[in-house]
């Protein structure tokens, strides 16, 4: 029994695969050609470095004593929090989390009657920090999502494709993804209030499972197949008396062959890539510019309308795919 659920387990990984081949097969015995030579598509690229990722953010030091001087800002036990021991190893959501709640207490006590009460060099210091910490949250917000175990996760090459019946989570993550970019947008915002226990839930529902990696890939080996398959109905049009071979007129055959589960995988396939990337695509523009290696990244394997990212490249092997059925149809009256 054991046996049996481990192979249940392997081939429903492999069903939208599956699925393909038995397009390819049915197409090769209805034009009486030979099955095509499949080859192994290519995994998703590497995500760039942690040190390629992340933007630098200067190190802000400041005297207990001069922290104790801005007392009613506030700041004091928060400062104390981030530097304690428990504080440096935080994780980056949780400094993201301390980061935003220290710039809100900097940013509402200078706009208090607070700085009319300190001295010189207090109200300077004060407005200086405010100043860093305005122009770090940011970077902050960025490195704490990309930065993440959770981040990296969901870009593993040690993935497998998507299986078209596999829907676990997904949901949730499409909820997880909403809610960082509005706190992405929000973070500015004094009358927002995030609770760290929401953003942990989110973090471990993006943690559930490598969804960006599993679609890349599985529009990577659907892109694949599909070429393969065009590759036959292009052979067949340049081949003599292929009108003749058929199993059947072409109007009747293409009928039959697109309505194999494999168009519907491609339907629905391309329906969540386009979804999900669009959604990755708001999340990148919430956020200020990526660094060099990021952009670069997105570019090639995220983009919406990059010719040689995945999504496009799939777009254009089904359209490719359709103009050749057409040409067959139109060959043979």
């Amino acid at each position: 029994m054991l046996l049996l659920l481990l192979l249940a387990g392997c081939g429903n990984e492999e069903q939208g695969e599956a699925s393909l081949v038995e397009y390819q097969r049915a197409l090769a015995q209805a034009l009486d050609r030979s099955e095509p030579a499949r080859g192994a598509p290519d995994n998703i690229g590497s995500l760039p470095e942690r040190d390629e990722r992340l933007h630098e953010i200067t190190e802000t030091r400041e005297g207990m004593l001069a922290v104790y001087a801005l007392r009613e800002c506030r700041i004091t036990s928060l400062v104390a929090a981030r530097n304690n021991q428990l504080g440096r190893v935080a994780p980056p959501s949780q400094q993201w989390i301390y980061e935003l709640e220290l710039w809100r207490r900097l940013h509402a006590c200078w706009h208090s009657d607070v700085p009319g009460s300190l001295s010189d060099a207090d109200r300077v210091r004060l407005e200086r920090l405010t100043r860093t910490k305005t122009e770090q949250l940011p970077k902050v917000s960025w490195n704490s999502l990309f930065g993440s175990e959770e981040w990296v996760r969901s870009f593993s090459r040690a993935s497998s494709p998507l299986a078209p019946g596999d829907t676990r989570g997904i949901e949730a993550q499409f909820e997880a993804l909403s809610w960082v970019h509005q706190a992405t947008l929000n973070q500015f915002n004094p009358t927002w209030s995030p609770e760290s226990s929401t953003l942990e839930n989110h973090l471990k529902s993006l943690r559930s499972r490598p969804l960006t990696a599993e679609l890349l890939r599985a529009l990577l080996l659907a892109e694949q197949r599909l070429g393969e398959a065009t590759e036959l109905l292009a052979d067949s049009l340049a081949a003599d008396g292929t009108c003749r071979r058929l199993s059947a007129t072409p109007d009747e055959l293409h009928r039959r062959l697109t309505a194999m589960p494999a168009f519907d995988w491609l339907e629905r396939l391309e329906a969540l890539a386009t979804r999900w990337l669009t959604t990755l695509d708001r999340l990148f523009e919430s956020h200020l510019a990526p660094p060099a290696a990021v952009a670069a990244y997105r570019e090639r394997w995220l983009s919406l309308d990059n010719p040689v990212a995945p999504l496009p490249a799939l777009r254009r092997a089904r359209g490719e795919h359709r103009r050749h059925w057409r040409a067959l149809i139109e060959s043979c009256p």
